[in-house]
């Protein structure tokens, strides 16, 4: 099912929930702060950790609350363990050459301190770890290790997790064997949730399933002066085309066309007008073959001015007579004609 897994460390592989406990109460007391017992932790902490602290100690500096907090974990004597399946699923990964990563937010010598004394660094083509926001460094992982987004997983606990791998594009697996309870999982809609490792194992050794078509949405957008907004993406050839992208679970088909317009130009659209739907099978302009069933839309620009995210290298705002002399994706060309045919409003 997946050629590629990212995990998360702490509460995934390993149970380091007791002396980060410890060593965060200690950062309480040493401001004054009631310490929290594990339910209550569990309930309020969050990741990136630094709107957590920003939370419970406004106006302190992270660095010097970091600097409280080493020391309480160096000196705690609580135990650390790697969780139960994990070393089981990281040898059966490699015995199916499945590529193996690490994306943490823990302190980068605690990190490799407990990777060395588990004996777990030859299960990992590489590790990042000390990263406060994963969504930062997440995408720039991808294309280093050359992983495709629907070949990948990334593997977590935390509701910050699952938002790191929504934001790439990858599969999103939820596991409850860390800091984070069931009902705020759910909540982040991950592709997947497991109870621990062995589910995942499970679910990965099943017989190999036929992928269904990918639902995705995508808009011609109007500048209300007869222009056309066209991007320039590397996925589709470096052919030019449309904003558009996959519907997340949970999520209706206006608003996943409105988060992907806001995500890859940031402007705000109308009500957005139904154009058609077309089958988009294994083109060959496309990075890879693929099933996408394309809704496809007609807005306007209603404020904002374009600001590309990292997936487009250019735009244009151009006559529709102009953007059909340019080379555009199929499904894209279609559409243009198609609204053409009813008249631009």
């Amino acid at each position: 099912m997946f050629q590629n897994l990212i995990f998360d460390w702490s509460g995934t592989l390993v149970d380091d929930l007791p002396p980060v406990l410890d060593a965060t109460n200690h950062v309480f007391s040493v401001y004054g702060l009631p310490v929290m017992d594990r339910e209550e932790f569990r309930r309020r902490f969050r990741l990136p950790y630094r709107g957590f602290y920003e939370e419970m100690l406004p106006g302190i500096p992270l660095e010097e609350l970091e600097v409280h907090f080493r020391q309480a974990f160096a000196a705690s004597r609580a135990p650390v363990t790697v969780l139960p399946h994990a070393r089981e699923k990281l040898e059966w990964c490699r015995q199916r050459g499945i590529r193996c990563f690490v994306l943490t937010s823990m302190d980068s010598d605690a990190f490799h301190s407990q990777l060395a004394d588990f004996g777990l660094e030859s299960y990992f083509e590489a590790t990042y770890s000390g990263v406060l926001d994963k969504r930062e460094v997440i995408l720039g992982i991808v294309e280093r290790h050359r992983l495709v987004p629907e070949d990948t997983a990334f593997v977590g606990d935390m509701v910050h997790d699952i938002e790191t791998a929504h934001h790439a594009g990858l599969t999103s697996v939820a596991v409850l064997t860390g800091y984070t309870h069931a009902g705020a999982l759910a909540d982040a809609s991950p592709s997947v949730t497991v109870a621990d490792l062995a589910g995942l194992m499970k679910l990965l050794g099943r017989s190999h399933v036929k992928p269904r078509p990918v639902a995705t949405v995508g808009a011609l957008i109007g500048d209300g002066e007869g222009r056309v907004l066209m991007i320039r993406t590397h996925k589709w050839g470096h052919r030019w085309g449309i904003p558009g992208g996959k519907i997340e679970r949970g999520e209706s088909a206006v608003a996943a066309l409105r988060r992907e317009i806001r995500e890859e130009t940031g402007l705000e659209v109308d009500e957005p007008e139904f154009v058609m739907v077309q089958d988009c099978i294994d083109s060959e302009e496309f990075q890879r073959p693929e099933h996408f069933l394309l809704l496809n839309y007609w807005v306007h620009r209603i404020s904002g001015e374009v600001v590309l995210n990292e997936e487009a290298q250019e735009f244009r705002w151009v006559s529709p007579g102009e953007a059909l002399e340019m080379d555009l994706n199929e499904p894209t060309r279609v559409l243009l004609e198609q609204v053409m045919k009813g008249g631009l409003r």
